[in-house]
């Protein structure tokens, strides 16, 4: 097995590299090929400007999977040589996936349209999912096993089963939204959708990778002014060289320069990074194949409340993604973008991926580039290879992460401003207001990660928390708790209002009461878990330990109320299961009341106001308003 999958692997890379050189070469014979081969209307799937196209998308997908690595080793010690050969293959093959069919789309749009200018649809890791995934499923999962007394390495497959079945979802559930795709781009206006995608770029790609750049900024700010320079203002740099290229090499060559000091001299400019081995040709991650995953799904299902909220953000995010390429001249069909994207993440979770695949906001930027086909054909290929052939490990063992974070922060930044300029100016405020409740996920992260350091290391000054820190924790957690839906109904809610459209507001946030008492919104429960509404009432249960002089038998389960009736209840060893606390369940149901006063208060206005005023419809006819 290990020598016919060397061969392929080698054979593989040197398609990699002759696809790579092959495109180079292509472009500089352009119009030599185009006099001599190229007729008149034919697709050109390959122009100068893929090149530059290629770099750009290949680099947001290795620092993806640079992301997922360095968070899961940095926030959760996980085994580095266990991620690079069990979990980057299979996520790396959705990629290529992916990009080839996306790749293919092009070329029968070409077709179709009798057009020789066409732009592919780019697709690549979802980087706000990439974030979640490892911060709420594969991580915490991972952590929970090493509590149960499981080893490292039987830890780290536990995670990988469960992230596998949290991708392997996600792709089921994009597929059957994928029909109902352009029902979702009717219902929410735009601003709800981009808006929600605009607070996770913004607050929870740019800022976290700017907090995480800021350990090393010399080498981050290096790379950064390049992508400030390139990327956002659009300058051109000599020979027509890749910005995203250059930004990453200078970084990584001041990174090389000032490890030379702290050698040689002994200064203390970077810090310190353990050397991880190498992962050529890896085999574990073939292991999926024997399905020993899908006993993991029942525990998976715990992560259900992160995995649905970003599996429906990325079709969102599809949609709009479909709808910024038609914008830009290219009309691909909404619901096979979807479609496409779904099966590449469904891909990638049977080969072992933790990160799903979603087609990226940036076509416009990529056209304006000049980039065709070839650069997603090239991205797959690349990709692919890294995972396959194991040189990801070669770039991730030698390029300064903060070489790479601005690429990142860029895509956040890039996205944020998409979001604004698509967006109707009326409904500026919409998107602003979507990202208070990604703020507030914000502050939850570094707050949980403050607390979960005290438990561990300082048990006794956690619990000697004042009450009025505790109450701040739990309200700022309730208004983190699925707050991309969130974002999306305030955003939404808002632009409607903002239209005059009171009764379609209204729904909205009837809906948002609903959703709260499911805990799809604003849970009150660790890790945003959802439940069934008769939960928020459940007395808590008492399961006998040993029953002692109580007459209980062992192993039964009973109302806390009914328990503590029993004579000489209190000789008993328990375990007590809290559903909800006095305060969590107020604050649920405040939650839910306050949306169902706020949807009354809509219809009313509706109600009251018809014929005595004009619904909106423009910016301008808005803006003329006192």
């Amino acid at each position: 097995m290990v020598d016919s999958l060397g061969r392929f692997t080698a054979f593989f890379l040197r398609l990699t590299l002759a696809a790579i050189i092959w495109l180079v070469t292509a472009v500089n014979c352009k119009a030599r090929a185009e006099r001599q081969f190229v007729k008149k209307n034919s697709y050109k799937w390959y122009a100068a400007g893929d090149v530059n196209a290629f770099f750009g998308l290949m680099l947001d997908n290795i620092a993806g999977l640079v992301l997922a690595v360095g968070l899961l080793v940095g926030q959760f010690q996980f085994p580095v040589d266990f991620a690079l050969r069990y979990m980057v293959p299979g996520t790396a093959l959705g990629v290529l996936a992916g990009d080839l069919m996306f790749f293919l789309l092009a070329i029968r749009l070409a077709k179709q349209e009798n057009r020789s200018d066409v732009t592919a649809m780019p697709l690549g890791l979802d980087t706000p999912s990439t974030i979640g995934m490892v911060l709420f499923v594969v991580g915490p999962a991972f952590q929970s096993a090493l509590g149960s007394g499981l080893s490292e390495h039987d830890a780290a497959m536990s995670a990988w089963h469960i992230g596998i079945c949290g991708i392997f979802l996600t792709g089921i559930i994009k597929i059957l939204m994928a029909t109902g795709s352009g029902w979702i781009r009717k219902v929410f206006p735009r601003a709800g959708l981009l808006g929600s995608l605009a607070a996770i770029a913004l607050v929870l790609i740019a800022f976290t990778q700017l907090e995480k750049l800021s350990a090393n900024p010399i080498v981050g700010l290096s790379s950064l002014v390049i992508v400030l320079v390139t990327l956002i203002a659009r300058n051109k740099l000599p020979f027509q060289i890749p910005g995203a290229f250059v930004a990453v090499l200078l970084g990584s060559v001041v990174g090389y320069m000032l490890q030379g000091s702290d050698h040689f001299w002994g200064t203390t400019f970077t810090p310190h990074v353990e050397t991880t081995k190498l992962a050529w040709l890896p085999t574990e991650w073939l292991t999926v194949f024997r399905f020993e995953w899908i006993h993991s799904f029942g525990a998976s299902l715990a992560y259900l409340p992160y995995v649905l909220p970003f599996a429906i953000a990325t079709v969102i995010g599809g949609i709009d993604c479909a709808e910024s390429a038609a914008s830009a001249g290219d009309d691909f069909h909404t619901p096979t973008v979807i479609g496409i994207e779904g099966v590449a993440t469904l891909f990638a979770a049977l080969c072992g991926g933790v990160i799903q695949t979603t087609p990226y906001i940036g076509h416009p930027a990529y056209k304006a580039m000049g980039g065709r086909a070839a650069y997603t054909l090239a991205t797959a290929i690349f990709v692919g290879g890294a995972g396959l052939v194991g040189y990801f490990s070669v770039l991730f063992r030698w390029i300064p992460e903060a070489a790479i974070l601005p690429i990142l922060i860029f895509i956040g930044i890039e996205i944020t401003a998409q979001s604004f300029h698509a967006t109707p100016r009326r409904h500026y405020a919409a998107v602003a207001i979507a990202c208070l409740p990604a703020l507030a996920k914000l502050v939850a992260i570094y707050i949980g990660q403050y607390i979960g350091w005290l438990a561990k290391n300082f048990p006794e000054t956690l619990a000697a928390m004042p009450g009025f820190m505790s109450g701040m924790t739990l309200r700022i957690n309730v208004l983190a708790g699925g707050f991309i839906l969130t974002s999306l109904i305030w955003a939404s809610a808002t632009a409607k209002i903002i239209d005059r459209k009171f009764f379609t507001a209204s729904i909205f946030f009837a809906l948002a009461g609903i959703l709260v008492l499911f805990g799809v919104m604003h849970s009150p429960l660790a890790g945003d878990q959802m439940f069934i509404t008769t939960d928020i009432w459940r007395e808590t249960e008492v399961n006998i330990v040993e029953p002692g002089e109580s007459g209980l038998k062992k192993d039964q389960v009973l109302s806390k109320s009914e328990f503590e009736k029993i004579p000489k209840f209190d000789t008993a060893i328990v375990n007590e299961k809290t559903y909800f606390t006095d305060e969590q369940r107020s604050t649920t149901i405040n939650f839910a009341i306050a949306y169902l006063v706020m949807s009354a208060l809509l219809f009313l206005l509706g109600y009251f106001m018809q014929g005595k005023t004009t619904v909106i419809n423009s910016d301008e006819q808005f803006e003329k308003l006192q």
